[in-house]
């Protein structure tokens, strides 16, 4: 968000969010707090062969249409803990 007093300022968030960089700061940035928030000592359940399958599908499917943040952040979840 932008001080109004700023008139660049919009100019700025514009051009970043045309470009995608902040598609990919946010993305990164819910990683990273999702990593934070993962703590190593707090032992997670072994997943299932099926719910494997399912996340990998998300997975793919996210790959498959461009959505390649959101897979990253999905994929930082799910193997965390490997």
């Amino acid at each position: 968000m932008c001080i109004p007093i700023l008139p660049h300022c919009v100019v700025v968030h514009e051009t970043l969010e045309n470009r995608g960089i902040l598609g990919q700061l946010r993305a990164q940035i819910r990683a990273e707090v999702f990593s934070a928030l993962n703590d190593p000592a707090d032992s997670r359940p072994e997943v299932s062969r099926e719910n494997f399958l399912i996340n990998e599908l998300i997975r793919e499917y996210l790959d498959f249409n461009h959505y390649k943040y959101a897979s990253s952040v999905l994929a930082a979840g799910l193997y965390a803990t490997f």
